[in-house]
């Protein structure tokens, strides 16, 4: 498996993969740096140059992420990376490229998106529908038949009831409890959530 991105993200999916006993981890950033632990880092191939094994990118900024996504999008196979102590129902369904991080629960009927993270120790409930690119901050919570769209990233601790739609490329800050809908890219925070200003876009 390849990892695009040797930052402290970089480091909780290379755990991820050994708690699934991957052996082979390769590393890639764009600039100079020391190696991880025992792996090495390197330069990346140029984008286009076909690659046999796949890739996860450990890139913790939606918005690079799917730059990456994109830019490699016609030479490398995108893996997922689902830790072992993650509990992932058997009915629910994870784009390429995404990450569930150890604690982490995913339960029936959930659809996940490309290139997302579910972070440590996230609920994702039942009937959930997350675009590509989300971010799901440790310990915040999905409940039923939550809808969030691409780019969006949930805070830490952040709780959204139940039959809740949040746009896309929104900011849902920490510990926000979100009751209302939220529209496209929108930042929200506070309990109850209100939302203090609207981007023109990512």
């Amino acid at each position: 498996m390849i990892l695009y991105g040797a930052s402290g993200h970089g480091k909780v999916i290379i755990e991820i993969l050994e708690s699934n006993n991957e052996k082979e981890i390769i590393i890639w950033d764009d600039s100079a740096r020391l190696p991880v632990w025992q792996y090495e880092v390197v330069k990346p191939i140029p984008p286009g140059t076909p690659v046999k094994e796949k890739m996860v990118i450990s890139i913790g900024v939606n918005a690079t992420r799917k730059k990456v996504a994109e830019r490699f999008a016609d030479s490398v196979n995108f893996g997922t990376a689902i830790h072992a102590d993650a509990y992932l129902s058997g009915r629910a369904t994870v784009g390429e490229g995404t990450v569930v991080m150890a604690g982490a629960r995913v339960n029936p009927d959930t659809r996940i998106g490309r290139h997302c993270i579910i972070n440590t120790s996230a609920s994702v409930d039942h009937d959930c529908v997350l675009g590509d690119y989300v971010h799901i901050s440790p310990n915040a919570t999905l409940s039923g038949t939550v809808t969030v769209g691409e780019g969006t990233h949930i805070g830490a601790g952040a709780a959204v009831i139940q039959g809740i739609k949040i746009g896309r490329w929104c900011t849902i800050g920490a510990g926000a409890a979100v009751i209302k809908d939220i529209p496209d890219y929108a930042t929200a925070v506070g309990c109850p959530a209100k939302i203090i200003k609207i981007k023109e876009n990512i």
